[in-house]
């Protein structure tokens, strides 16, 4: 396969990105794996916890509760980590033998950007490496990007290289425009590309990237006024705003807290989830951006400390 998107590891923090557009669409890791199952639109993306051991799971896909389904697990693996699979399995077999009463069957999903950042002891773990309940993606794999599917293609988008990256997002959004979507599906694209160009151009503003991939300034795009309207005529809130702030930062307080758990390994106090509470959207943003160098809890003390 073609492996023309070059990797630029140091353009972006990726991880907090895939969460965010996991939690927008969950539907994208059915698309990255090439199997929807029928109520893949019904799915949720969130965290799970375990007490004993106490562990988090970031990135788990789960179905309604209300009938048995499959639980996918998903890592985003944008550095090495020789250990990943020892503790991916041993969590979710865990998790799912906690709640195998709820779950018909696991699946894992790795993401990587290339096979160079996965772990090198694979052998002891070949049966299930092999088997249909994992996944492993190596996007750089996937192909030329102007070929592949949108919404493959959009997760691709964020190992291009920088300078490549404008090119290929207003070509994505072109093709966006031309597919027969409904227009929530074209809204989510629309937002999913942004987001995904505002992470690797951290230092313009979301107006200079708007400009940027060719998007009126003065309006919203025609398919998130579209999805607005469709969301007020099915009676529902989600289609209605494309960023409430208060929505967006009870979901940027989530997102960040589950990261915070799965970094340092603990749970946060009542005094530190409090905290987060008091932060701007902007703040949270910057937070979910230096977690990923904390070592320990001090780390976040003192990244408090730089607020006051």
């Amino acid at each position: 396969m073609s492996q023309s998107p070059l990797l630029d590891l140091s353009a972006m923090r990726r991880d907090p990105l895939f969460y965010k557009l996991f939690q927008q669409s969950p539907t994208l890791l059915f698309d990255l794996i090439g199997d929807h199952p029928d109520n893949a639109a019904t799915y949720r993306f969130d965290s799970v916890a375990l007490k004993e051991p106490r562990f988090e799971i970031d990135g788990v896909f789960l179905p309604p509760e209300s009938e048995p389904g499959v639980v996918y697990f998903c890592e985003v693996q944008f550095q090495k980590d020789e250990q990943l699979y020892e503790r991916l399995f041993s969590e979710s077999l865990l998790y799912f033998y906690h709640n195998s009463d709820r779950f018909s069957d696991w699946q894992a999903v790795i993401i990587y950007p290339s096979r160079s950042l996965e772990q090198s002891k694979l052998y002891p773990h070949r049966a299930l490496l092999n088997s249909e309940q994992v996944h492993r993606i190596y996007l750089d794999e996937l192909g030329e990007v102007r070929s592949l599917p949108i919404t493959v293609a959009a997760m691709v988008l964020t190992i291009v290289k920088e300078a490549e990256a404008p090119d290929v997002a207003r070509h994505l959004l072109a093709r966006t425009e031309q597919a027969e979507l409904t227009p929530r599906e074209r809204a989510n694209l629309i937002n999913i590309v942004t987001s995904i160009m505002v992470y690797k151009f951290a230092s313009l503003s979301r107006a200079e990237i708007r400009a940027m991939l060719g998007l009126d300034l003065t309006q919203e795009p025609r398919a998130i006024q579209e999805a607005r309207q469709e969301g007020r005529q099915e009676g529902r809130q989600e289609g209605r705003q494309e960023g409430r702030q208060e929505g967006r930062e009870v979901e940027a307080i989530a997102l960040v807290t589950r990261l915070l758990t799965r970094r340092l390994r603990q749970e946060l106090s009542e005094e530190m989830r409090s905290r987060l509470t008091t932060l701007s959207l902007e703040q949270l943003e910057n937070l979910g951006e230096a977690l990923l160098d904390f070592e320990a809890i001090a780390d976040l003390e003192a990244w408090f400390r730089t607020l006051d």
